[in-house]
């Protein structure tokens, strides 16, 4: 067979690498933000040309994954798993935008809480994409990004029942707002995490 008709082994892994590594980055930024709470404009700036990047990932695993003629595993996984990649750095930018779009002066301890754990559950992920191509010792990263989504989601209702308790209806619209955000922010972490468990069980 003629070199040129052999198909192509396009290589994914390296790029769901890639794009694990930017979304930590990301989260590791918006953590930076909340934490200091100054130069706003300049560290969204940051966050967005991750953003950006986090894009450039995702368009090139599309165009892997058209080109591809083998692939190593289904073809909606890896779209899948790409695009709930894609929602969280997505989400980390709003998150990051709406600081600045509701003008908020001060944030709230729940903030930086929700914050930590995205951080904490993006680590996870990243660990679980490397471990992705030999399919070993997964099991732990995944079921901690679990845990820390239902620890989200008990800070998450208990912040927001907090919120409504106060009188400011402005600062109640628009915590409501960022906490919502951040939360649905850590689902799309989860999200993520439960494609590469399908991955799994159907390679089982």
């Amino acid at each position: 067979m003629s070199p040129r008709f052999i198909p192509k082994d396009e290589k994914f892994f390296d790029l769901f690498v890639a794009h694990g590594e930017n979304t930590l980055a990301a989260a590791q930024e918006l953590e930076a933000m909340v934490t200091a709470y100054d130069d706003l404009e300049a560290r969204v700036g940051r966050i967005r040309d991750l953003e950006h990047q986090g894009d450039e990932i995702d368009n090139e695993l599309v165009a892997r994954l058209e080109r591809a003629f083998i692939t190593p595993f289904d073809r909606e996984d890896i779209h899948a798993l790409t695009s709930r990649i894609d929602d969280v750095v997505d989400g980390i930018q709003e998150a990051a935008e709406l600081c600045i779009i509701y003008d908020i002066d001060t944030l709230t301890d729940e903030t930086r809480q929700l914050v930590s754990i995205l951080v904490a559950q993006s680590t996870q992920l990243l660990e679980a994409l490397r471990k992705l191509e030999s399919q070993k010792d997964l099991e732990p990263h995944l079921k901690e990004i679990h845990s820390l989504e239902n620890q989200a989601d008990r800070l998450y209702r208990a912040a927001t029942a907090k919120l409504f308790k106060g009188d400011d209806a402005i600062r109640i619209l628009k915590f409501r707002d960022l906490y919502r955000s951040l939360e649905e922010t850590i689902d799309a972490a989860e999200d993520a995490a439960e494609v590469i468990e399908r991955v799994l069980h159907k390679g089982a």
